[in-house]
């Protein structure tokens, strides 16, 4: 690859092998339950959407291919947007350690922990991420152990390996989220640390943005019969699936309230979720950062640190003595 020029789209995969385009289907009219969820559905919709192309563009078309460009106006977005975290990486000591970053997106905090001297690994579930992470470390030189694509269900490495494991907005998208906690809790080492951002269920996103706002525009819309394009439009096509009464239940209107109103699944957590969720750790830090609650522009209010949408946890893994 011409690490001075541009890079287009590459035609193959890792090792300039031919890539397996996978066959993709929409996803799921409306989530299920998170006991019959399969999690080809959660990588479906991840395949189809990768992480900030709805934000700043596809790299096929927006970008024609350009990698290089598409990074740089990705990580502007993600970091001018949400700026909190690159103090929160900042505050932590990533030199020396062996890590395992689980789900990639478009690569930009992987790429934030290398340079703060982490030795990295990486595993996503989908092929996506894994082939645009891929390019980000050939074009930027950036040095690493090792790049799997792979499930957090199975996580492909041996028991006590790493020091840290690393999640930033994944772990509430799995659904079999304690069979997760046990596979990271495996490969961490006795003394190590998993470090994850969820979303935040004592949030002002979460309590009025889309508990009462987005709802109650939904029903408005909905006794009006209007039906806008758009995610307006794509939230009224839902309810109408579904039922209005069903679709609005939080249970059911917070999947597709986070991630675009085609996600299949998410969660939203407080520190009680996060010990029933992960009981196979112990909570040792938790704090909150940056205030969102779309429609409204609520960003600049000072109120993060209480009712942000962003939940960081520190947790370290209950490893019996034997």
């Amino acid at each position: 690859m011409d690490m001075g020029g541009k890079s287009r789209l590459l035609p193959g995969g890792a090792g300039g092998q031919p890539a397996r385009q996978p066959h993709l289907t929409d996803p799921k009219p409306f989530a299920r339950d998170k006991k019959s969820m399969d999690e080809a559905e959660v990588q479906a919709f991840w395949q189809a959407h990768p992480c900030g192309d709805e934000q700043v563009g596809s790299v096929a078309r927006a970008f024609r291919g350009d990698y290089q460009q598409f990074f740089k106006r990705y990580d502007t977005f993600r970091y001018r947007r949400e700026r909190h975290i690159l103090s929160c990486l900042d505050s932590i000591n990533f030199r020396g350690v062996k890590l395992l970053e689980i789900g990639l997106g478009q690569g930009a905090d992987s790429e934030q922990l290398i340079r703060r001297g982490a030795r990295w690994s990486g595993l996503d579930l989908t092929e996506e991420s894994v082939r645009r992470m891929h390019v980000r470390l050939e074009l930027h030189r950036l040095p690493y152990d090792e790049l799997k694509q792979g499930s957090a269900l199975a996580i492909p490495y041996p028991d006590n390996l790493f020091d840290k494991v690393f999640s930033h907005g994944v772990l509430h998208h799995v659904p079999n989220i304690r069979v997760a906690q046990r596979e990271i809790a495996r490969v961490l080492k006795p003394d190590g640390e998993l470090i994850m951002m969820v979303y935040a269920k004592w949030s002002f996103n979460y309590l009025v943005a889309i508990g009462l706002l987005r709802r109650l525009g939904l029903l408005a819309l909905y006794g009006l019969n209007i039906s806008p394009a758009g995610v307006y439009g794509d939230h009224m096509a839902n309810a109408r699936r579904m039922g209005l009464r069903n679709y609005l239940k939080l249970s059911n209107f917070i999947h597709r309230n986070t991630d675009g109103p085609h996600n299949p699944y998410s969660k939203v957590y407080g520190l009680r979720e996060v010990r029933q969720d992960f009981s196979a750790f112990q909570v040792t830090r938790a704090y909150k950062r940056w205030m969102h609650g779309p429609p409204l522009p609520v960003s600049w209010l000072p109120f993060g640190s209480f009712i942000g949408w962003h939940l960081w946890v520190h947790l370290r893994p209950i490893k019996l003595a034997h």
